[in-house]
């Protein structure tokens, strides 16, 4: 890796991920082996929705070539028309929402429970050693009588 590119990535500057924008139309349609026009069709669509630069101009990322590639298959070896190929495109981003969430819930019972263990032993951890459990003694007819000691009168 290039020591120019670690520093800026330390520094937070710099941080590039498949969903950075980077690439502009023509060389996603070089990347994913389909025209142009064909690109701007799929957007219109809403298969493939490219992040805008300023002057209304698409950036595609790496996810967005794999999409396109992803598009291409379903459609050509596949033969599902472009209506399908999006409801497919958009139950799959639905799935991944879902299980994003179910990881977020997991990791919150997860906590939940940790934090109930600890408080559950911090009442164990408060209880009194000196008091003793009471058991129930076997019935006897035995009787006892307690007297106090009289008190001593102050002299």
């Amino acid at each position: 890796m290039d020591p120019r590119r670690r520093r800026f990535e330390s520094a937070g500057a710099f941080e590039l991920t498949d969903e950075s924008p980077v690439y502009v139309i023509s060389v996603a349609a070089q990347l994913s082996g389909l025209h142009p026009q064909t690109l701007r069709q799929y957007d219109r669509l809403g298969l493939v929705s490219p992040d805008r630069t300023p002057g209304r101009g698409r950036r595609y990322s790496a996810h967005d070539i794999e999409l396109l590639r992803t598009v291409q298959q379903l459609s050509q070896d596949e033969g599902i028309n472009l209506a399908g190929i999006k409801r497919i495109i958009e139950l799959e981003n639905q799935v991944a929402a879902l299980q994003q969430r179910v990881a977020e819930l997991s990791a919150a019972v997860e906590g939940a429970a940790v934090a109930m263990q600890q408080r559950e032993a911090q009442v164990h951890a408060s209880y009194r050693r000196d008091l003793v459990p009471y058991q129930e003694a076997q019935q006897t007819s035995a009787l006892v009588v307690w007297r106090p000691k009289p008190k001593r009168s102050p002299e």
